[in-house]
């Protein structure tokens, strides 16, 4: 089983979105359009509320999926479907989009640190217009394991050590691991063949990736291959795992709509004027 490596690093870029809301966008920006199938991946992390307060707004998506995950803070989010549900430190959110939602995300917190991610997954031509749903997960239901001697993973989606993620029926089959590495351990970790995969350091100063260092806020696009070795240096560390089976489709992008071609972005955007969604 070969190995992979880095052969590519991307560092996140600032910005804002929703109602101004600050954060750090990794994927979906100039360095790095995409990375099929994955379209964004935003860092959020502020303990001023000035950074967060205003939230994220009902908002139209269509065509792919968004994935919440919380690390710190409150969020409630909402849709035009009548489904509400917190997202709580530790939670995660898998929101399939598909033919059209009008969806909110909101701070339930005045003051304290607002930390996580929202990642994009494209879907495929077959599902793009599929009824939206969603999988709201409780830490809970977050297996964490212990792959090797200080080392602790939390499988989100996919499967490490006799864990299952809880997130399920996702046509990409993702991996999505939290990998906390304690100095100098190390361990590798399987990853399917096909996939495209990523590995992000949100945590320490830095961490050992496929063999090399990659500093925090840093991503590393790796190469094809059966697994990676993840590591820690001189300090504590957290990695962000994630792979996807890619699907090689045309991708036609306008703001919250992602579909395959600019006729249906046309009609995306008629529709949700006329209140299909």
């Amino acid at each position: 089983m070969s190995e992979r490596r880095i052969i590519r690093r991307i560092r996140g870029i600032d910005t804002a979105d929703g109602a101004g809301v600050k954060l750090k966008r990794i994927i979906g920006q100039p360095g790095l359009d995409m990375l099929d199938p994955f379209l964004l991946l935003d860092e959020f992390r502020s303990d001023s509320a000035d950074d967060y307060i205003a939230g994220f707004p009902e908002h139209p998506h269509r065509g792919f999926e968004t994935v919440t995950y919380m690390l710190a803070g409150h969020m409630q989010h909402g849709d035009n479907h009548g489904n509400r549900g917190d997202l709580v430190p530790g939670s995660v959110q898998w929101m399939t989009a598909g033919r059209g939602i009008l969806h909110s995300e909101m701070p339930q917190q005045e003051n304290g640190l607002m930390w996580g991610f929202q990642l994009w997954v494209n879907l495929p031509a077959t599902d793009k217009m599929t009824a939206p749903r969603y999988q709201d997960i409780g830490p809970e239901r977050i297996p964490a394991v212990h792959p090797a001697d200080g080392v602790t993973a939390k499988v989100i989606a996919g499967e490490l050590a006799g864990a299952t993620g809880p997130v399920a029926g996702i046509v990409t089959a993702p991996v999505y691991l939290d990998i906390a590495v304690e100095p100098g351990a190390q361990v590798e970790i399987p990853l399917p063949e096909g996939h495209h995969a990523f590995a992000y350091v949100f945590d320490g100063t830095d961490a050992q990736v496929a063999g090399d260092k990659l500093a925090r806020s840093e991503l590393a696009v790796l190469s094809p291959g059966g697994s990676v070795r993840i590591g820690g240096r001189e300090a504590a560390a957290r990695v962000l795992l994630v792979a996807g089976r890619p699907l090689g489709e045309s991708v036609a992008r306008y703001g919250p709509f992602v579909m395959n071609t600019p006729e249906q972005i046309h009609e995306a955007i008629a529709d949700f004027r006329a209140g299909k969604f």
